[in-house]
């Protein structure tokens, strides 16, 4: 097992590493040129969000698709990952993560237009698609799009289940000294009760979760921000410096290098944001939207609260209690926030734990939509309930076990994923530019495909 563990940690790093993270953002940034920055149209993305279309076809409405997508995308690496990247390159990673969202919304406005566009209707009435829909009917490249569909399965099990649950489990033994047996026990039931439902139960709870569990995080930000009031824009200007400056040092902080703060706060963004991974579009393809460049735009609205909202509010939280309480000094990424989120009297140490405890849960949930997909895709409907007994069971196992080398295949099989995604986004750049000139350039959002 050592060794097993040795390997993949050894072939995650490779995987992403620099070359992953330049194709990565290097497709963030070509998608925002060709497509004439999307991100200009954010605001017009989040009132479709909430807007329902009368005239769609789809299984789940706009704002339950991205709901669901958020609920997978949104979790403990918005809190505890971005605490990690500034601890590891520095207040400037801050800077590199928004960045990195910024420019991710032309991605995931690509993937939720593919997703869209090439989705099948089933004989039972349901929509499916995703990238391996683009894959093989986009591009004639089925061989592909079964190798997406395999690491969307495993990937699902990893990041999306064990290990969501083993933070459940740790979370509540360290906090409630509860047993992780009895964790697993729950979290089994609450999940069984939501994933055998299928799509429609999953979207209906990550309607309800999610809005409320951001909420109360980022009121929890908010309350921090104004009691660092004085330390804000010290906190900024550092974030600044420290982002392109070698002497990007203060407060708690140790020195870094421009190098490492990009580092960081690229990997931390990708990671977060999930643009360009290609698990957002499985959900979207199920949205109820009239054309795709409509849903195109509710999912890339998925990035922008993710990333620039939520990761930019806990970053500025975090620099800016350094600043602040000279008890809070440089540490790990995960004692960070903790002790940042103590200083709210009584309910600080309760709302973080209480935030960690939703994402994690939501995540599971989100997942759980992605593999059946994959699976469906790859053996077809009978198999789906079959998947659901076992990715409901995994969550018990991931609350009891210890799980190094299930991150490190997790985060292996993510990025195997991203790679086919990719690969049809650019590939398929002119099919993006044509339904985005045919919809959105041309002010014919209205109009049915």
């Amino acid at each position: 097992m050592d060794f097993l563990d040795s390997f993949f940690s050894e072939v995650s790093s490779l995987l992403w590493g620099w070359p992953m993270i330049i194709l990565l953002l290097g497709t963030h940034l070509y998608l925002t040129i060709i497509l004439r920055f999307p991100q200009r149209h954010i605001f017009k993305a989040i009132r479709l969000s909430v807007k329902k279309d009368q005239e769609a076809t789809g299984d789940v409405s706009q704002f339950a698709s991205l709901a669901t997508a958020l609920a997978a995308t949104i979790g403990t690496g918005n809190i505890i990952g971005v605490a990690t990247a500034i601890a590891l390159g520095g207040p400037g990673a801050v800077l590199w993560c928004w960045l990195t969202g910024v420019f991710g919304i032309s991605t995931k406005y690509a993937e939720g237009l593919l997703a869209i566009k090439y989705r099948k209707k089933k004989p039972d009435g349901k929509i499916i698609g995703g990238p391996m829909f683009a894959l093989e009917y986009g591009l004639g490249w089925r061989w592909l799009a079964i190798l997406f569909a395999v690491f969307t399965a495993c990937a699902s099990f990893g990041i999306g289940n064990t290990v969501q649950a083993n933070a459940i489990a740790t979370l509540t033994h360290e906090t409630y000294e509860l047993s992780p047996y009895i964790t697993g026990i729950i979290v089994c039931l609450l999940t069984g009760a939501v994933v055998l439902g299928g799509v429609k139960s999953i979207a209906r709870v990550c309607s309800m979760l999610v809005p409320f569990m951001a909420f109360f995080y980022v009121m929890g930000c908010i309350y921090i921000i104004c009691m660092n009031a004085a330390y804000v824009l010290p906190a900024i200007k550092l974030i600044l410096v420290s982002a392109f400056s070698p002497q990007a040092a203060g407060g708690g902080f140790i020195g870094t290098t421009v190098m490492m703060a990009a580092r960081y706060g690229i990997a931390r963004g990708l990671f977060s944001n999930e643009s360009g991974l290609g698990s957002a579009p499985i959900v979207a393809a199920a949205a109820q939207t009239r054309n795709p460049v409509r849903q195109a735009l509710v999912s890339s609205s998925g990035t922008f609260w993710d990333t620039v909202v939520i990761c930019a509010m806990t970053g500025i939280v975090i620099v800016s209690s350094v600043l602040a309480y000279p008890d809070i000094t440089f540490n790990n990424g995960a004692v960070l926030t903790k002790v940042a989120f103590s200083k709210i009297p009584v309910v600080g140490t309760p709302l973080l734990t209480f935030g960690l405890l939703t994402f994690a849960f939501s995540t599971i949930l989100g997942w759980c939509y992605y593999g059946e997909r994959a699976v469906e895709y790859l053996k077809g409907k009978k198999w789906v309930l079959g998947y659901r007994i076992a990715y409901i069971a995994a969550v018990f196992i991931g609350s009891v076990m210890n799980l190094n080398i299930v991150w490190h295949l997790a985060d292996c099989m993510n990025a195997l994923m991203a790679i086919p995604n990719l690969i049809s986004l650019l590939a398929l750049s002119g099919i993006l530019i044509h339904e985005t000139r045919k919809y959105l350039w041309k002010g014919q959002l209205d109009k049915k495909e």
